[in-house]
């Protein structure tokens, strides 16, 4: 299953790299495809234009996972709307990796 992770970036230490990098890491040991933002983002860009290639690259998924804070991230609950709007299947990192 391809998988795209969401969660919240902006103002947290490292944008939240690590906690990204640790789900993405998570989910290929199960065998995941994994897109995952901390592995496109472009710092110099506009929030804007980062959430353009996001959801170009949220598109492509079958399946999108929320990172714990998701819901307090505007551009994490842009995706989750995305994605439930476009009928994928929406699951917190936990239930695809427990």
């Amino acid at each position: 299953m391809i998988i795209y992770i969401s969660g919240p970036m902006s103002g947290l230490p490292e944008m939240n790299f690590p906690a990204f990098a640790e789900a993405a890491a998570r989910l290929r040991e199960l065998g995941h495809t994994v897109i995952s933002p901390h592995e496109i983002e472009q710092p110099a860009l506009t929030w804007e234009a980062c959430m353009r290639e996001d959801i170009a690259e949220l598109l492509k998924a079958d399946a999108i996972a929320m990172l714990p804070g998701w819901g307090n991230s505007k551009g994490a609950r842009l995706e989750f709307f995305i994605a439930n709007e476009l009928g994928m299947q929406v699951k917190h990192i936990e239930e695809l990796t427990s």
